[in-house]
């Protein structure tokens, strides 16, 4: 099969899932049955396993099919699927028995019910009712603003369990902070969203100006080597938070009538009120990217230099430039060797990730962090600490699976 149908098949497998996945999220929503992200992610994972292993049985050469595809289909990615759909089905099921929003709000006690129903006549409230469902268990409390009561419950499998004591308080505050932290019924660029999409994108922007500065380094132009050189030493050489404070609060100062907001407006002038926030965000991904590019910059380098001496000596001898070199010859033999490095730097990066609380930017650390403020609760950073396992986990075996399939090429 030619490369570009290939292409096609693999875009479509992608879309497919993710329209799957799209499409069960918007029955869990419609149903009342959940509003986080994990049932659409199981779905999406099912999809893509099971349209792998249907288009390896028909497209054996197929780079993409075998990167995600496991050899073994019979054993391993039949025990994948079935743990899966295993997974989706037993947590649905128990969404399906959770007790409802209605019930749960009903299990308050007398004063309780009396606050909520003289609330309705009020100017000022004197009941904070907060409900929240992570899909198949639920947690709502009464807390009311004279500090007359505060009531707790968690939903499970049918059943309402008072919680202000006891392990059901502990389940319900990891109810409640995962919630938060995962940015249920909130903006895009938030909690867990935000730390992934920061990464991503301040890593992909590195790497691409990492080659230019590799190549820059090893140049036989002193100017340009000096210049890259003196580059890549600047950010490996200084803390990144002390970067991010100098491109978020320094440089507004040293250029008159800028200001972050201001450049955010203008970029996305409908992002209105939150123009702070999204110049934050901008600001931040300048400064992981910037240093993020001088760390990937090294990998880079050292990877086309392990390159042996006679491939330059060859293309020269085929009457090759030092650009038809690069690009067509070292380069990609060098891709191989990058994946290990760049994979390693990608996960610090996405550690890193949690400095940009120091710019009130609102990712897992900063939500954790006023939870345990306005709560007076430190087990806020256990589930935190899972968070941050997981997504490292994820990432972790994706970069794994792509060092096997690169190290078959060297």
């Amino acid at each position: 099969m030619k490369k570009r149908y290939k292409f096609l098949v693999v875009l479509g497998v992608l879309a497919v899932s993710a329209g799957l996945a799209y499409v069960s999220h918007l029955i869990f929503v419609a149903t009342g049955l959940s509003d986080s992200a994990a049932p659409p992610f199981i779905v999406f994972l099912i999809a893509v396993t099971v349209l792998n292993g249907v288009a390896s049985k028909f497209i054996h050469d197929g780079a993409f099919f075998h990167f995600f595809y496991y050899p073994d289909w019979e054993k391993k990615s039949k025990a994948l699927v079935i743990f899966l759909v295993s997974l989706f089905v037993v947590s649905t099921v128990l969404a399906v028995f959770r007790p409802s929003e209605a019930k749960m709000i009903d299990m308050a006690s007398d004063e309780v019910r009396a606050e909520i129903a003289a609330d309705e006549t009020r100017t000022q409230k004197r009941v904070i009712t907060t409900y929240q469902s992570l899909y198949c268990v639920n947690y709502v409390s009464f807390q009311s603003t004279t500090g007359a009561f505060n009531e707790k419950y968690v939903g499970f499998c049918g059943m309402i369990i008072p919680a202000n004591d006891g392990p059901a308080a502990t389940v319900g505050s990891f109810v409640s902070y995962t919630y938060r932290m995962l940015g249920c019924r909130q903006s895009f660029l938030f909690g867990i969203k935000l730390t992934i999409v920061l990464t991503a994108a301040a890593v992909t922007t590195g790497l691409f100006l990492a080659v230019f500065l590799a190549l820059g380094k090893i140049s036989k132009l002193k100017i340009i080597s000096k210049i890259c050189s003196g580059y890549i030493f600047f950010f490996r050489g200084t803390p990144l938070l002390i970067q991010l404070f100098v491109v978020y609060l320094a440089i507004p100062n040293m250029i008159p009538g800028f200001s972050w907001r201001l450049a955010a407006l203008k970029i996305m002038p409908s992002v209105g009120n939150e123009a702070v926030y999204y110049g934050a965000f901008i600001a931040a991904y300048i400064a992981f990217s910037l240093n993020s590019g001088a760390y990937c910059a090294e990998i880079v380098r050292a990877a086309i230099q392990s390159i042996d001496k006679g491939q330059h000596e060859a293309s020269k001898a085929l009457g090759l430039t030092y650009g038809q070199t690069m690009s067509k010859i070292i380069i990609p033999q060098s891709l191989g060797r990058l994946v290990p490095p760049v994979a390693n730097e990608f996960i610090m990066v996405l550690k890193d990730a949690s400095l940009v609380f120091a710019i009130s930017l609102q990712d897992i650390t900063t939500i954790t962090q006023t939870i345990a403020t306005n709560e007076a609760s430190f087990t806020v950073f256990i589930p935190a600490l899972l968070l941050f396992l997981c997504i490292t986990a994820l990432f972790s075996m994706v970069f794994n699976k792509l060092e096997r399939y690169f190290s078959k090429y060297n």
